[in-house]
């Protein structure tokens, strides 16, 4: 991680001392990262007094519940269940927070009133290429685990916390550590120096990690265990170049009730299997199929989701996206077409 501009710290300062409401935003299908960052930055922001709104383009998962949680009544709003209060929210604002996404298209439905917005705008995130126009204050910094791990310096550099991570609002620390621990998949990948310098920190301050994983790991729904066992058994394919791919249609979607959220972490499993070098899944999602990908050390997932899926992210960990009928005719076509392209990938530019 580079060092943090003093001179943009002290205009942050300056954002943050001035009155008027803020909201605090994160991309569409909020993930641990998101959502974690969120809070914490509510929290950061309640406990010095500012008026505060997190503002959502989707329900989070359940598992995430012990979070939102912690957010006043009225304080927390998702955009697709209440579309008028969350555009007031935006449009009202003096300052916003844009947490863990690098452009305003990654918001879904809550890209135009982001747009129109005449808040002051400040980015916080971790994935490549922002769009540095749209913002008045940027921090990104992709050489770092996590958009919440950011924001944790970006916070300890601050006078007010002084790189005491024990003047952080408990909430927020316990917010902090969440969305670290999700985005690195427990300490699985992407974890860098400062990743256990701050983990380190945040335990010595008093956060409950034990409390924590057993939300975030320990309290699924049987549903959610029997989808992964039929996909493993039934759908898993594995190519003989390395690339394991699983597909998810609508009608298993309907037969285990999936919720928003339960598929997470599904895509990381198969390369545990020695051969595995990228792993994908597939999700039937409306009128598309939503593409997570995952790769080992030497394969860009990223450059693979940016050529064949209309996507991109990290070089280890990467979405995207198919649409139907323009990619594929339908769910049904999908494995055929991975096949195709990432036999090209792997063949002739695979490797970072």
């Amino acid at each position: 991680m580079d060092n943090i501009s003093r001179q943009k710290i002290q205009a942050l300062e300056k954002m943050l001392g001035e009155d008027g409401p803020v909201a605090v935003t994160a991309h569409m299908r909020p993930d641990g990262d998101a959502v974690g960052s969120c809070v914490a930055m509510y929290h950061i922001l309640k406990d010095a007094g500012r008026d505060a709104r997190i503002v959502l383009p989707d329900r989070s998962p359940e598992c995430l519940a012990f979070l939102t949680g912690t957010v006043e009544e009225g304080r927390l709003l998702i955009h697709e269940d209440d579309r008028a209060g969350a555009e007031a929210a935006i449009s009202g604002c003096s300052l916003l927070f844009c947490l863990d996404y690098n452009a305003f298209h990654r918001t879904g439905e809550m890209e135009s009133a982001l747009g129109n917005s005449m808040a002051r705008k400040i980015l916080i995130d971790h994935h490549l290429n922002p769009s540095h126009e749209l913002f008045d204050l940027v921090f990104s910094e992709t050489e770092i685990s996590s958009t919440a791990e950011y924001l944790y310096y970006i916070m300890m550099a601050t006078e007010r916390f002084g790189q005491n991570p024990g003047k952080l609002p408990p909430d927020a620390a316990l917010a902090l550590m969440t969305g670290m621990t999700t985005d690195t998949n427990n300490f699985a990948n992407s974890v860098y120096p400062s990743t256990l310098e701050m983990a380190s920190s945040l335990l010595g301050a008093g956060v409950d990690r034990d409390m924590m994983i057993g939300h975030l790991y320990n309290e699924y729904r049987e549903e959610r265990i029997r989808l992964m066992g039929e996909l493993l058994s039934r759908s898993l394919k594995i190519t003989s170049y390395g690339v394991a791919y699983m597909v998810l249609d609508k009608e298993t979607i309907g037969k285990y009730n999936l919720q928003e959220g339960e598929t997470e972490g599904f895509v990381n499993i198969p390369l545990s299997i020695g051969k595995v070098k990228l792993s994908c899944f597939f999700k039937e999602d409306k009128d598309r199929i939503r593409v997570s990908l995952r790769s080992k050390k030497g394969i860009s997932a990223n450059r693979c989701a940016a050529e064949y899926f209309h996507g991109g992210g990290h070089e280890l960990a990467a979405g995207g996206r198919l649409t139907v009928p323009d990619d594929v005719r339908s769910i049904h076509d999908v494995p055929s077409y991975v096949e195709k392209v990432t036999r090209e990938f792997m063949s002739t530019g695979s490797n970072i």
